[in-house]
């Protein structure tokens, strides 16, 4: 099953946001890449399965894997907003981010590991 990372409105419909439903249906399938901005003490106490790990403070757009869409993720949004905005500047078009956070995706009960 493929997941089109731009296939519905996201949140507010900004297309730069991945709605929480649509980030749960693709880190289950693994259709997406999931990239962590956090620093490595913030992902060391819990992450979204198989994510990297690629802290703002040192973070380069370049190093954003290929071959599948990536979405960013942070505590709360600013950073992956952020690591975003990077991206775009740098040319990489099939980017996003979960506006929420890991604090939306604990709320939501989304699944996290250590």
């Amino acid at each position: 099953m493929s997941f089109n990372m731009f296939s519905r409105g996201g949140q507010a419909s900004d297309p730069d946001v991945v709605d929480f439903d649509d980030l749960e249906e693709a880190v289950g399938a693994g259709a997406w890449t999931v990239v962590d901005v956090r620093e490595p003490h913030e992902f060391a106490v819990g992450h979204i399965p198989n994510a990297l790990n690629l802290p703002l403070s040192r973070f380069d757009p370049l190093e954003l894997p290929e071959g599948k869409p990536v979405v960013l993720i942070c505590q709360a949004g600013a950073r992956s907003k952020n690591a975003l905005n990077q991206a775009r500047a740098a040319g990489r078009g099939e980017v996003r981010h979960y506006a929420g956070g890991m604090n939306g995706w604990r709320s939501r009960g989304g699944d996290v590991t250590l």
